[in-house]
């Protein structure tokens, strides 16, 4: 059984710059697909989604209590 559920929240472990992404960008989960495959969206602070991607297990990692969130700008006009 995958360790995430849907609607949970996920820190990214690895960059994908084809979706405009960094490791560290947080994420929601949206759907499971066993075996421990995610679809993950990824918002704005407006909340526009910026990027809907599958991931693996392996590419994501629970928010934990010494995460600082941050801001930070993307390439994408607003």
């Amino acid at each position: 059984m995958a360790r995430f559920k849907k609607l949970d929240t996920v820190v990214l472990n690895r960059d994908l710059p084809e979706h405009g992404l960094r490791a560290g960008d947080l994420g929601s989960i949206v759907e499971v697909y066993e075996p421990s495959t995610f679809e993950v969206e990824f918002m704005s602070a407006s909340g526009r989604t910026e990027a809907l991607v599958t991931l693996k297990e392996g590419d994501l990692r629970a928010v934990a209590d010494g995460d600082l969130l941050t801001v930070r700008r993307t390439d994408r006009p607003e």
